[in-house]
């Protein structure tokens, strides 16, 4: 991002500065002394938070101002907004309830034909139950947007796993 005094210009769009002349859109070749000459500024806007996490806006100068979002649910009825908690909990709920729904043909055909369930397939609709049962319980033991934060999966520069939220067993498993 760049700046002319107080208005953002672009690279690739021509700007007209202060005393009404036209600059080419290509002034981004310029050299920094011409930049700087021409009072010219680049603004390296800051990072912005996770937004999973923080409700976050950005100044014209990239600066950030965030605020971590509620853990647990504020109002009631109508007005009632979910917490992070409430939010992260239905959305296991939904991966749950997809994942299952792929293999609920097997229990259909076992209740009108009465086919045999093949292990593997029951196996891994218990094991998804399980997992989203753990991820429920860890999102209600977080105390913090940290806490929650962490229980992404991430992998580290070693590969090394970390964190239990949408980490599905796998058919077959």
């Amino acid at each position: 991002m760049w700046k002319y005094k107080s208005k953002t210009i672009r690279p690739g769009k021509s700007w007209r500065d202060d005393n009404g002349v036209l600059h080419p859109g290509n002034w981004n070749i310029w050299s920094a002394d011409e930049k700087k000459s021409m009072g010219i500024t680049e603004i390296i806007p800051e990072t912005p938070p996770d937004s999973r996490l923080y409700t976050w806006s950005m100044d014209s100068d990239g600066k950030i101002t965030s605020k971590a979002k509620s853990l647990d649910d504020s109002g009631s009825g109508e007005s009632k907004v979910l917490g992070l908690k409430s939010t992260l909990k239905n959305d296991v709920k939904r991966q749950q309830g997809s994942l299952l729904a792929q293999t609920d043909w097997v229990i259909v055909r076992k209740a009108d034909k009465g086919t045999a369930i093949p292990s593997d397939t029951q196996t891994w609709r218990d094991a998804i139950r399980t997992k989203a049962t753990a991820m429920e319980d860890a999102v209600d033991a977080a105390s913090s947007v940290d806490d929650i934060a962490k229980l992404w999966v991430t992998h580290d520069k070693d590969g090394k796993k970390s964190g239990i939220l949408y980490d599905w067993p796998e058919l077959g498993d």
